[in-house]
């Protein structure tokens, strides 16, 4: 039997913990090189970003141009808010309102038919023209009345402009005349009707280009006024009822 071989050499546990391969201190070393040659130029920066001073821009100038833009749109602000306030304070002392048809009387003196559907007719109506404003001049520029019966247009007839004073009525005749108008055949026989219940009814519309004048200050606008008329028939024919109303 061969001898057996000699057991190995007895290391003591803390020599084994400290016991360093030559891998590890080659890495060691160079991190601490690593550092001895780092450390100066971190160094360095440090001083110099700590040396620099924050470079100021010098403020720019205003162009000449925006300046007089500004001042431009406050005065043009400033008037704005002046006119307003004018246009609201005349509004307030002088309360504008509309102009006022008005159709007090009538008379229908003629319908009768050439042929059966042909409409000769002749009726006489007073229009009322009334001015409300207390302190606002009117002047009528553009004057048109036409007469319908059941939306059919049987006759039409222009006024001469006139001009109306605060707190002003003005009365005018105004004739209208039918002559040889074609009707349908049911319009016909409406109107036939009518005339035997002895109660024939009319609308009458107007259409006026009306001039408002305060001064040297004036405004133009549209006004329309609507009359629905009842009368008896003819040759005698009155007025019985009406409602008139005047809008813009």
């Amino acid at each position: 039997m061969p001898p057996l071989p000699p057991p190995p050499p007895f290391i003591p546990p803390h020599q084994k913990q400290f016991k360093q391969s030559p891998l590890h201190q080659i890495v060691l070393s160079k991190q601490a090189l690593s550092q001895q040659t780092l450390t100066p130029e971190v160094l360095d920066n440090s001083k110099s970003r700590s040396t620099e001073q924050p470079i100021l821009k010098e403020p720019r100038r205003t162009n000449p141009i925006i300046w007089c833009g500004a001042i431009l749109c406050m005065i043009f602000s400033l008037f704005l808010i002046f006119f307003g306030i004018a246009t609201l304070v005349l509004f307030l002392d002088v309360k504008p309102r509309i102009p006022v048809f008005d159709t007090p009387a009538a008379t229908l003196n003629v319908i009768y038919f050439n042929s059966p559907d042909f409409l000769n007719g002749d009726v006489i109506f007073l229009a009322n023209f009334s001015n409300p404003n207390r302190k606002l001049n009117v002047k009528y520029e553009y004057l048109d009345i036409e007469l319908f019966f059941s939306e059919t247009l049987i006759a039409a007839q222009a006024l001469q402009s006139f001009s109306q004073n605060p707190g002003e009525t003005r009365l005018m005749s105004v004739h209208l005349i039918s002559s040889l108008v074609h009707l349908p055949p049911n319009i016909v026989l409406e109107l036939q009707k009518q005339v035997q219940r002895n109660r024939v009814a009319y609308d009458l519309r107007g259409t006026f280009r009306v001039k408002v004048k305060l001064g040297n200050f004036h405004y133009s606008y549209w006004l329309h006024g609507r009359c629905k008329l009842e009368m008896t028939s003819p040759p005698t024919g009155a007025l019985i009822t009406h409602s008139c109303r005047t809008k813009r």
